[in-house]
């Protein structure tokens, strides 16, 4: 099953993307620069072989349903989500926001 919902975080709004599989929920909060992932999210990945793309994406561990990583810390992020600000040790709601704020200075 997957859910897609919208989130309020403060003034602006997040997409919710829960995908139920077996054994091992996904969850992701996603902007439209950038998003954050539950511990499937291969940081690791994205910060080598897949660089060169700029994918401001963060990860949470430990966390199981929605509200979990709604009230999770970022464990780690891509070097283009560093550059914006977002560091371990965040907490997610924040990373979300420095996400929202990269949004309004492209525009």
């Amino acid at each position: 099953m997957v859910k897609v919902e919208p989130r309020k975080l403060g003034e602006d709004t997040v997409l919710s993307i829960e995908v139920k599989l077996p054994k091992t929920n996904l969850l992701v909060f996603s902007t439209q620069t950038g998003y954050v992932m539950c511990g499937a999210l291969d940081i690791g990945l994205l910060r080598t072989k897949l660089r060169e793309r700029g994918v401001i994406a963060a990860r949470a561990v430990g966390v199981r349903t929605m509200d979990d990583l709604w009230n999770g810390t970022i464990e780690s992020c891509t070097q283009a989500a560093e550059a914006i600000g977002i560091h371990a040790g965040m907490a997610v709601q924040d990373a979300l926001t420095k996400m929202i704020e990269a949004e309004r200075v492209r525009s």
